[in-house]
Formats: structure tokens, sequence, C-alpha cells
């Protein structure tokens, strides 16, 4: 059975030797590829042409490669065929690592340090505790809840919001519109992981940045967004950030991407952006992990993590 690797914006070679090493036996072909659309099983895909994968009669699961699957609802002509979310504690742990590192960036005032030292000037700040700041998840899926589980451990106090409920041992979570107001007020760090869906588009705007806690000892709220750019209303961020509505921000996702040169948000204050890379796939982890579950399938197993349609995630 043939797999299908089909990517826009990513070089594929090293998801062609990672697949081709983790499953020897099976055939990997690129779009530009000589084969029988017919003997295509399974596609592993990050925004592929539009109404591409209807082509292929005889498809039976597409694998997102990448924490979201925005690039596929999104397709009106999308096979009605199980659709599997990359669930990998590599991919995890990366994202984790993100949230961690730039919640810290703002917790230890780096920008502040950053500008005394290349002005050579020694100007302490008061540190406050990590058990002062509380930390303000707004998705509470396997990546929201692994980075909330690795700030509780640094001692942060760690809320989260959530589309449908959701519980956690040391979380104070929220959920749905009803929820979203007292989650905001206990925010002084807003971390974003949100997927992209019809209700989340735009939904970070500038009333929520205003809703955010202003009594923490930051002096301000901050919001980190990992998760879609266009959850987050840049125009919004980057006002409240010129005029000290918002004490800092970091993003690694953007409404366009590549962000264009002439985006004002390349001189914002106190931003620290990063191009989209909090949780890049490994080509190598990943491979084993859908091969592994395309095997599993084979044996009469379901597929997991799927998409619900009808959420969007």
């Amino acid at each position: 059975m043939t797999i299908l690797v089909a990517v826009r914006g990513w070089k594929p070679d090293h998801w062609i030797r990672a697949l081709r090493e983790a499953a020897p036996d099976r055939r990997v072909v690129l779009p530009g590829d000589e084969f029988d659309p017919a003997t295509i099983r399974y596609a592993l895909v990050w925004k592929p042409e539009p109404g591409y994968l209807k082509t292929f009669p005889n498809l039976e699961a597409i694998f997102s490669l990448g924490a979201g699957v925005d690039h596929l609802t999104t397709d009106p002509d999308l096979p009605d065929l199980p659709v599997v979310r990359i669930v990998d504690p590599d991919l995890t742990g990366r994202m984790t690592e993100w949230v961690v590192l730039n919640v810290l960036l703002h917790h230890r005032r780096h920008a502040h340090y950053a500008a005394a030292q290349a002005a050579a000037s020694w100007k302490p700040l008061r540190q406050w505790a990590a058990g002062a700041v509380r930390v303000g998840i707004m998705g509470l899926g396997e990546l929201g809840r692994d980075a909330a589980r690795a700030l509780l451990a640094l001692g942060f106090k760690v809320n989260g919001w959530s589309r449908t409920e959701r519980r956690m041992d040391g979380v104070e979570c929220f959920r749905g519109a009803q929820g979203l107001a007292p989650f905001l007020v206990r925010t002084d760090i807003l971390v974003s992981l949100l997927p992209l869906t019809a209700e989340t588009e735009n939904l970070i705007d500038r009333a929520v940045i205003d809703a955010l806690a202003k009594d923490g000892p930051l002096g301000g709220p901050v919001i980190l967004n990992a998760g879609r750019g266009r959850s987050l209303v840049e125009r919004d961020l980057l006002d409240a950030l010129k005029d000290g509505r918002l004490k800092g921000a970091s993003l690694d996702v953007f409404a366009t991407e590549p962000l264009p040169p002439e985006s004002l948000l390349w001189n914002a204050p106190n931003l620290f952006m990063t191009p989209h890379v909090a949780a890049e796939s490994d080509p190598v982890a990943l491979s084993r992990y859908v091969i592994g579950e395309i095997v599993a399938y084979e044996a009469g197993q379901p597929l997991r993590h799927l998409v619900d349609r009808g959420k969007g995630y």
C-alpha cells in the first residue's frame, strides 16, 4: 500500500527518508512522482492544495503533519474520511518548552535586562516568586495540559479555559462563553494554544486584552500565542503594547506567514517573536508514530486522535 506525502512550505526529503526507514516495505511518494492514484491508501499532509485529496479513490485516512488541522478543515472538497491529529510526546514536549521559556522570559523581566546590558547599565528589578504569577492557558488539550503541568512544577498558579468542560488537578478550569470573563480577570500571563475554528478566530481582541488582570506583580498582563495566528487580532495587540495596556507578548504564529517585512510587529515594544517553530515536527519521531498508527489500524484497531469535523479540531 502506498503512502502519499503532500506538503507545502516544507522540504519533503527528510520526511520521505524517515518514512522509508520506518516502513521499508511500503512505497512512499510525492505529488510529482509517477504513481497510480488508486494505490494511495494514506496521506500525510500539510496545507495540500484544496481539492487535491479527493482525487484518490481508495484513500482511507489522512494524517495532519502539525498540531493544527485548520489547513484541512477549510477545504470544502475534503473527503469524508478519518483525519488524524498528530499527538506525540516529541511534538508536545517541544511546545511545552516554548511555553515555559516565554513565560519565564516575561516573569524574569528579560526584555528589561537585555536592554540594560546593551546600555551597559546595572538596573536590578524586584523579582517576584513564581507563585505570585497567574498563568492562564486557553486550550486544555494535549498541548495545554502538558504545559500546565510544567508550569505547576515551577510553582506558577495555573488557570485553564476551554470550549468544553475539562478537569485537571491543580488547575482552576473555566469553560465556554460564561467562563471567559472570570478566567481572564485571574490571568497575568495569557497563553493561547487554541485551534483555529469559527469560534476562536479573532477571539483574542481588544476586549479580551482589556479584561486581563491588572493587579498582578508584572505591572500588567502579558500574552503568549503559539496556537493559531488568526485567533489573535494583531492590530489590537500592537496597540496595547504601544500604549502600555500590555506589558509584553510572545508570538510564534501569525495571521500571515511568513510575517511580511513591512509588518509593524517587527518593531513592537516588549515583543518576542519566533517563526512558527514552537512545536516543529520531527520527521523521525512522527514518522514512527504515523506508521505505528497505520499498522494498528490495519490490524483492526481504531485510529486515535481523530478530528471532530463539527468542532474543527
